[in-house]
């Protein structure tokens, strides 16, 4: 049995969105949710759901006002912090030097050109997912929008319990209080999100995709700075749902 406390979800909705998580001890929260990875998916169930929300004016409102839409709800139900995680990646991802000088990088204030690149495909992939799931029928989009955010949840999660961090910080205090057995639990908590618009595969290749999409932070992080950082689980929550997104789409599109 899967066992969520009030506490870890208080911590894991202050963490991982802008809604009132509303706990009187902040930090017991958050030490409550780093012990408990499960919280991951069950806050991409309630992202999902709830930035899906335009979508549902699909067919009614022009595509490129819902996807608008669904881009603004994404933001405001997240903030930018997991952008911020992404604009420094990008700065260190083309920084020249070895593996110090790229967690230097993801600690310097400056915005670069990699960070300013970074963010617009990103910021752009979301906007153009939704443009995407805007030509859809309402049941698969919701279905996609819901299913890719759960998958990068998952994948956060996975980072958590399998992941090395690469210094002390955010990362370290993710990582340091989540084992690798710990990561059953937040898999099957998303595995439903699979089964959305069932028989139609296109949810199941779309929270794939996040979960393969926020992987690729994370192999980059292990080989080019040895580990991972706050800022990797960042990137990997907002590349997961670009890819997750646009894999579903693909799929309703091909099959």
């Amino acid at each position: 049995m899967i066992v969520l406390s009030p506490a870890a979800l208080r911590g894991a909705f202050a963490f991982l969105t802008r809604l009132p998580a509303g706990g009187r001890d902040a930090e017991a929260d958050w030490a409550a949710f780093r012990a408990t990875p499960a919280t991951f998916p069950v806050v991409g169930w309630v992202v999902g759901a709830l930035a899906a929300l335009p979508l549902v004016a699909a067919g009614t409102l022009p595509a490129p006002t819902v996807a608008l839409g669904y881009l603004l709800a994404v933001y405001l139900l997240t903030g930018i912090h997991h952008l911020d995680g992404v604009a420094d990646c990008g700065d260190a991802l083309v920084v020249h030097g070895g593996a110090d000088r790229r967690l230097a990088m993801l600690k310097d204030t400056t915005t670069g050109v990699g960070a300013l690149l970074a963010v617009s495909v990103v910021v752009a992939g979301v906007a153009l997912g939704g443009l995407g799931l805007a030509g859809l029928p309402v049941a698969a989009a919701v279905g996609i929008a819901v299913a890719a955010e759960v998958g990068a949840k998952v994948g956060m999660a996975a980072l958590a319990c399998l992941g090395r961090a690469a210094r002390e910080g955010l990362g370290s205090r993710l990582t340091a209080a989540a084992d690798p057995a710990a990561v059953v639990a937040p898999v099957a908590l998303g595995l439903p999100a699979a089964a959305l618009g069932w028989p139609h595969p296109a949810p199941a290749v779309a929270a794939g995709g996040a979960l393969a999409g926020a992987a690729l932070p994370w192999a980059w992080a292990r080989r080019r700075l040895g580990g991972v950082t706050g800022d990797v689980f960042g990137a990997a929550n907002e590349v997961g749902r670009v890819v997750g997104l646009h894999a579903g789409v693909i799929a309703w599109t091909l099959w």
